[in-house]
């Protein structure tokens, strides 16, 4: 049993059109589009799993580039859940990311919060600054 990654997908590929495409290359046991939980609309991925290897393979090496509803299809072999690309976490925009963490210069006291966060402990000993008044 093999599970296909079917990514780049146009918003309107229904499930009966994704089976179309699938369905010359072998059997197609289940697919799962991605739905968004607040809209209900598709998310332009989703998860085809065929039984047979050799026919996952097959359908992996034609479908992948072609173009379905005016967008170029992404077909590979999906990755187990647990593992993935790199975390997503909060952007960075270059630079350091060292805010106060346990690197130079950084004494964060106990409390915690996240990694890389801006914690008010941080600052709790440091003169407040004076404000600028509003005009």
């Amino acid at each position: 049993m093999k599970s296909l990654f079917v990514g780049n997908m146009s918003f309107q590929t229904s499930e009966g059109e994704l089976r179309e495409l699938f369905a010359p290359f072998g059997q197609v046991t289940r697919i799962h589009m991605a739905m968004d939980r607040e809209t209900g609309r598709a998310r332009g991925f989703a998860f085809v799993e065929m039984p047979n290897d050799a026919e996952a393979a097959a359908a992996m090496t034609a479908l992948d580039g072609k173009e379905v509803g005016g967008r170029n299809l992404k077909v590979n072999e999906a990755r187990p859940k647990g593992e993935g690309g790199p975390p997503r976490g909060p952007k960075s925009f270059g630079g350091p990311k060292n805010f106060g963490g346990s690197g130079a210069g950084g004494g964060r006291g106990k409390g915690g919060g996240g990694r890389d966060r801006f914690s008010n402990e941080d600052y709790r000993e440091s003169a407040r600054q004076p404000r600028e008044p509003r005009w």
